[in-house]
């Protein structure tokens, strides 16, 4: 927070996750957000427990490093490996901000943006409420 500045808008927070059966979930959600894996998992039909996935699968499936994990990484997921799920909450800002595949920048989109977006890298995201 304090290397980006002043930054208008709701910032994400993004975790790449797998449940048991190897199946990739990039939940997306305000930075400040407690996410329980354990209440998560049902919420988006997770088969058994959520754990962080592996650094190697994060390069291969969104070709991004831990730290940088990004909603704009799914431009990455051409085999459509990864489910993205969004948090209802950040559809109450206008201005959400993301990293652009690298932690040492911010990119500013509005809702329609990220539609338009995850629409065009053939991603259908389910939105649902987190906290």
């Amino acid at each position: 927070k304090d290397l980006r500045g002043e930054i208008a808008g709701l910032h994400t927070k993004n975790l790449f996750l797998r449940d048991k059966k190897r199946n990739f979930y990039l939940i997306v959600t305000e930075e400040n957000t407690k996410i329980d894996l354990l209440s998560l998992g049902p919420k988006i039909d997770a088969n058994g427990k959520l754990s962080f996935a592996s650094p190697d699968a994060l390069n291969e499936i969104l070709g991004v490093s831990p730290g940088a994990v990004s909603l704009l990484a799914a431009v990455n997921d051409v085999e459509k490996r990864v489910a993205i799920v969004i948090d209802e909450a950040l559809l109450k800002s206008n201005q959400i901000n993301c990293h652009p595949l690298t932690n040492t920048r911010t990119t500013s989109l509005s809702k329609s943006d990220i539609a338009t977006f995850l629409s065009a890298t053939g991603h259908n995201p389910q939105y649902i409420s987190i906290s």
